[in-house]
């Protein structure tokens, strides 16, 4: 069976040698006779796994020693939870950024652990921009923002100036450009949309932030200090998903690490995005200057389209160009792993449509 085009926002595209290395490591993990699914977590081999799964994120990132990297289970959602748990202080308050369905949820599961203002807001306007000209002032603990709206198709193009901490939900976008990853104090990002399968989570923190919330009796599987003394195994880790992790850092710093990743993911988006502006049968669903690298969400201006438009990439062999329940349309998903070939067969698609 040939491979399709895999859009899909997530669980997504992973590069082929991912599979390969991983389908042999559950088979026999570094030639030990053993699977990796059934060796200890505690044993040298997987130690060593763990260990570089960890340093390599601060290498691509450029971060130094005051950082630490975990990884958890829970997915990304588990951190809106997290998040305020161990930075919002008792009786104090954080701000959020709200640009779309996951950073709602970040507010709303932040509301149940204190007082939480949303300082900017597009959900009035159906998500289709990134708020600009808020402030955020030193009477918050934290400002909490997501980068990259995978239902919306909108990207942070920059990140604002705050007096206070700079706390970060990556998941749809991490690796996939270049930052000053030191302008923030926590970044976090589910593993399943750029960087590795579903089932664990990338938490990227400062270490000297910790502690501060005058929170007694931690609760201790929430408490990102067990696990960072614990060196991401505080109870076993999802070994496979760290694994697999591991091997897509790998495969992106060999192949031009981070910025290299960007250029590929610019002439992508780049390809698509031009044929919907000059195809007066397409268009996205949020303002140009916020679109987004990653999740390039458009519709049809011509419902009648639709068949022969869905018959025509299904026939293709394109997968996972469906959008999104909450919006409708299409989705197409451009993370790192997906080749230019991909993008290039939908382009040809619509453009016979036409």
């Amino acid at each position: 069976m040939s491979k399709k085009h895999n859009f899909s926002a997530g669980p997504c595209i992973l590069p082929q040698e991912v599979f390969e290395k991983s389908a042999q490591a559950i088979l026999d993990f570094n030639g030990i006779g053993l699977s990796l699914l059934e060796i200890s977590h505690r044993s040298k081999d997987f130690v060593a796994v763990m260990d570089e799964a960890r340093a390599i994120v601060k290498r691509l990132m450029n971060l130094g020693d005051e950082y630490e990297v975990i990884y958890l289970g829970g997915g990304a959602s588990l951190q809106f939870a997290m998040v305020p748990y161990n930075l919002l202080k008792v009786g104090g308050k954080a701000a959020y950024l709200d640009t779309g369905t996951w950073a709602a949820g970040a507010v709303k599961e932040a509301k149940k652990l204190g007082t939480v203002d949303v300082v900017g807001s597009s959900k009035e306007e159906n998500y289709s921009f990134i708020p600009k000209n808020y402030t955020v002032g030193s009477e918050y603990d934290y400002f909490h923002c997501t980068s990259n709206n995978t239902i919306y198709g909108t990207q942070m193009k920059s990140f604002p100036e705050v007096d206070t901490l700079m706390v970060c939900d990556m998941s749809s976008d991490i690796f996939s450009r270049q930052l000053d990853f030191s302008k923030f104090d926590l970044i976090y990002a589910g593993a399943q949309k750029n960087m590795g399968p579903a089932g664990v989570t990338l938490v990227v923190i400062k270490k000297e932030i910790l502690g501060k919330t005058g929170r007694e009796n931690m609760l201790s599987m929430l408490d990102y200090s067990q696990h960072i003394s614990k060196e991401s195994m505080y109870n076993t880790p999802p070994v496979f998903p760290v694994y697999a992790s591991l091997l897509t850092l790998q495969h992106l710093e060999n192949n031009g690490g981070i910025a290299a990743a960007e250029a590929r993911n610019e002439a992508k988006a780049k390809l698509l995005y031009d044929e919907i502006d000059s195809n007066p049968l397409f268009e996205t669903f949020c303002v140009k200057e916020d679109r987004s690298l990653m999740n390039v969400s458009f519709k049809l201006t011509d419902e009648s389209k639709k068949e022969e438009f869905d018959n025509a990439w299904k026939a293709a062999g394109i997968s996972g160009l469906n959008g999104h329940r909450s919006l409708g349309g299409y989705r197409a998903s451009l993370y790192n792993a997906l080749p230019i070939e991909s993008v290039q067969v939908l382009v040809d698609i619509m453009r016979s449509i036409r």
